[in-house]
């Protein structure tokens, strides 16, 4: 799926040049639809959290500009969901502003400013980001083979017992870009990636 903004105007513009300079790791995007572009390092971490987010479907870095009665903003992403929903996100210290969400109501955009705390807590943002590193490789078909038909045979595996079953790609970057791309799962919110961690092939 792809997109491209709605709005050509000044503030647009602006943001692009303000988050052209900067530069926040990981680099690699699995869903970002367009070049990623990041105005701080909040909103380098909500895009990694929304390329590990089951129901997004595609995202998409300085959409678009919509009038506020402070001004005109941009927002962090447009993000598509599973289901039909497409909402406009902000990173934001603390909560969100409300007349931001009114003009995004007026433009006709769901909106939300996704506060810090909520993108840290846990072990999401760091389990995102570790895989993260490895979303520019690729799983070669041998070793996808090998994993699916043993968690088919199997059920689960952790990540330690799956690490035979990579032959041509180290384990981690074998097992990150198939959890990226939705081949099989593993739980990332409660602990760090260990060897003891679970993975599932994931049925279509």
């Amino acid at each position: 799926m792809s997109y491209s903004p709605v709005d050509t105007s000044a503030a647009l513009y602006a943001a692009y040049a303000e988050a052209s300079t900067k530069l926040f790791y990981p680099r690699g995007t699995v869903r970002c639809s367009a070049d990623p572009m990041f105005r701080s390092r909040s909103a380098r971490d909500l895009g990694c959290i929304l390329d590990v987010d089951p129901s997004v479907v595609a995202w998409l870095c300085l959409p678009l500009q919509f009038e506020t009665e402070t001004g005109p903003h941009v927002p962090d992403f447009l993000v598509d969901y599973e289901g039909g929903t497409r909402m406009l996100l902000d990173a934001v210290e603390g909560k969100e502003l409300p007349e931001i969400k009114e003009g995004a109501a007026l433009a006709g955009f769901r909106y939300r400013g996704v506060p810090r705390e909520e993108v840290e807590g846990g072990f999401r943002l760091v389990n995102a980001k570790d895989m993260l590193r490895y979303a520019h490789c690729r799983t070669p078909l041998n070793d996808r083979i090998r994993m699916l038909s043993a968690l088919e045979d199997l059920g689960s595996l952790t990540v330690a017992e799956s690490a035979a079953v990579f032959r041509e790609v180290p384990p981690m970057t074998g097992i990150s870009w198939m959890v990226l791309h939705r081949l099989i799962s593993m739980e990332i919110d409660d602990a760090m990636i260990g060897p003891e961690t679970i993975l599932r092939r994931i049925q279509r």
